[in-house]
């Protein structure tokens, strides 16, 4: 798959944070999915979001 493929909109109506279960928001450019309640980037591997906080790297302070 390509690197910076879109997603389909659909399925962010039907993901959450899986540790706060708030909206997240989709970075096409980093192919991540941010929590900004939780602090956390979820990665976007092959097309399919990691929803795993074991997978999620910390965000730095100002990164939205």
């Amino acid at each position: 798959m390509k690197k910076n493929m879109v997603l389909n909109p659909r399925l962010f109506e039907m993901l959450v944070c899986p540790l706060t279960k708030g909206p997240l928001r989709y970075n096409q450019e980093k192919q991540e999915l941010i929590s900004l309640h939780a602090k956390l980037a979820y990665p976007i591997r092959d097309g399919v979001p990691i929803m795993l906080v074991d997978e999620a790297r910390p965000l730095e302070e100002g990164e939205v």
